[in-house]
């Protein structure tokens, strides 16, 4: 991919479901570009095909119709191996819900991308701890997930997500299960990963709250994009308490 092309290029993305004879139309002709080291937001009701759109960005779905490239890769023409390897070595996931495996502790957690795709175990796990100290809780580190408050549980899970050293960070309603401070904290760090680690972040959400922190907000409304009020700008009040630019900087 060359440096000056978009990270995501969406044109004319269409997707439906069936269930019987019955036909649910979710993107309806989706454009969508987003540059490297921005931080966008795609807001909406629910039900509007923000997920589905992620879902599609994220390797994870496929559209029906329309061009997908992310990161140079087609992904109408990349095979299913190709995928499953573009999805786990370019693309970190933050979820909800966390989706943390309670059985392993939080270090353990961060390095299961890692494992999977070869790294040696001491490897992975100087890595993960670097990752938790950045994030604020390497002291977290031995712990089971299941004794984490749900903060926590999130920053993990952006540990977890940023463990391949992915370009693209793609995040589905991460303030959702979280209380207000929590949230803010959250957004604040992957709008930090933007700034600071040069990544390119695309949050899911409905959560007016954290808007200021997006470079720009896509409306998604009935399966496409709505026109767009100016930009919210980001307050200069938008820095991370509990971990240094410096530090991000050095990862």
């Amino acid at each position: 991919m060359n440096s000056v092309d978009p990270v995501i290029q969406l044109c004319g993305v269409r997707k439906s479901y069936r269930r019987g004879t019955s036909v649910t139309d979710v993107l309806c002709g989706v454009d969508f570009t987003v540059h490297k080291g921005e931080c966008v937001f795609v807001a909406g009701p629910s039900g509007c095909g923000k997920s589905t759109l992620l879902s599609i960005i994220g390797a994870m779905l496929s559209a029906d119709a329309g061009s997908t490239k992310v990161l140079g890769c087609d992904l109408a023409t990349a095979s299913a191996a190709e995928l499953s390897r573009f999805r786990l070595t370019t693309i970190g996931f933050v979820f909800q819900r966390f989706q943390l495996i309670r059985g392993l502790s939080v270090i353990d957690n961060v390095c299961v991308p890692m494992t999977i795709v070869g790294r040696k175990r001491k490897d992975a796990r100087s890595t993960a701890g670097q990752l938790l100290d950045v994030l604020g809780i390497g002291d977290k580190r031995d712990e089971s997930p299941a004794n984490l408050s749900m903060g926590q549980c999130q920053r993990v899970a952006i540990a977890r997500a940023l463990a391949n050293d992915p370009e693209l960070i793609l995040a589905d309603e991460p303030t959702a299960s979280l209380d207000a401070a929590s949230g803010l904290n959250v957004v604040q760090i992957l709008r930090e990963l933007a700034k600071q680690m040069n990544r390119t972040v695309v949050v899911i959400t409905h959560d007016s709250r954290i808007f200021p922190y997006a470079d720009r907000i896509c409306r998604l409304e009935n399966g496409v994009f709505k026109s767009a009020p100016p930009d919210v700008p980001v307050s200069s009040s938008c820095c991370i308490d509990t971990m240094s630019a410096s530090v991000l900087d050095g990862f």
